[in-house]
């Protein structure tokens, strides 16, 4: 399995939206452009960054279309396909199946039903057969309500179909899933930026981003510099990007990096309800941190 060899960073893409809140196609090709000249090693589509949550079939089948043609087969293309229903996730990820040029999809842990860790099972061995593409478990309890276990995500990882995670529940989760796959192949990721030092430093393949739509290149130094055994400098380099990393968590998601992206010249539009950009204050505040 050679998928995601090599990739330490996937950057969650943030979905441009034209003046109007429609997805813009002229923005996101000035996007892709900058993500991939500053360090992306693969691009995650529609996910929470990606506003998936407020995209409808349509638009997220639209954008798969239009980042695999703007992409051009220069890095892979994962696309978040999961709902908390199971049949749609299945039906859904077999219309993004039909897309040549999607690597992988990422399917999160089913949300508000709250099923078991038997029911979570039967969800993801169900949508890795049924569904036509590798997955990527995303394990996100802060949004979903309810925890994949580590000895759950074990026994996925065992499926031949399910070829990584993507977790957002800290280090010691993080370090247990690499223990615990240590004899097959299998893609560890946090989905944290505060912990991609950690989580390379442990054995994880790396971090599916945010804050690279603006620090991909000092994530690709920091990596670089563990691979060379720099650690002080690597170390030094996630120091000066945690407080910025955080900053773009302060204000709902994705909304400050949205701003962000605006201020470095990359207009990626605003965000749609529920959600609301930064206040001026805030945004003042946020780009006094970022120091971009």
């Amino acid at each position: 399995m050679d998928l995601l060899k090599d990739v330490s960073l996937i950057t969650a893409m943030v979905t441009p939206f034209d003046d109007d809140g429609a997805v813009s196609f002229d923005r996101l090709a000035v996007l892709i452009e900058h993500l991939l000249n500053t360090g992306t090693q693969a691009i995650l589509v529609g996910g929470t960054t990606g506003e998936g949550p407020t995209l409808a079939v349509t638009e997220k089948l639209a954008l798969f279309k239009e980042t695999i043609r703007l992409v051009a087969g220069r890095v892979p293309i994962i696309a978040n396909t999961g709902s908390n229903d199971t049949a749609a996730t299945i039906a859904f990820t077999q219309q993004t199946a039909a897309l040549t040029g999607i690597t992988a999809a990422l399917v999160v842990v089913p949300y508000y039903n709250k099923p078991n860790q038997a029911g979570l099972y039967a969800h993801f061995q169900a949508v890795s057969t049924q569904g036509g593409l590798p997955i990527l478990i995303y394990n996100i309890p802060s949004r979903t309500g309810v925890a994949l276990s580590v000895a759950t995500a074990l026994q996925l990882s065992l499926l031949p179909n399910v070829i990584g995670i993507k977790d957002c529940t800290g280090i010691t989760n993080l370090a247990a899933l690499v223990e615990g796959t240590q004899d097959h192949d299998f893609y560890v990721y946090t989905g944290e930026d505060e912990y991609a030092f950690a989580a390379k430093t442990i054995g994880a393949q790396g971090v599916i981003s945010v804050s690279s739509h603006l620090y991909g290149r000092e994530f690709t130094q920091m990596f670089a510099d563990l691979a060379s055994g720099e650690i002080a400098a690597a170390a030094a380099m996630m120091r000066q990007l945690l407080p910025k990393g955080q900053q773009l968590f302060v204000q709902p998601s994705p909304g400050p990096v949205k701003v962000a992206l605006a201020h470095i010249g990359i207009p990626v539009g605003g965000v749609r309800l529920p959600l609301l950009l930064p206040n001026k204050v805030e945004q003042e505040r946020l780009l006094n941190i970022l120091d971009l």
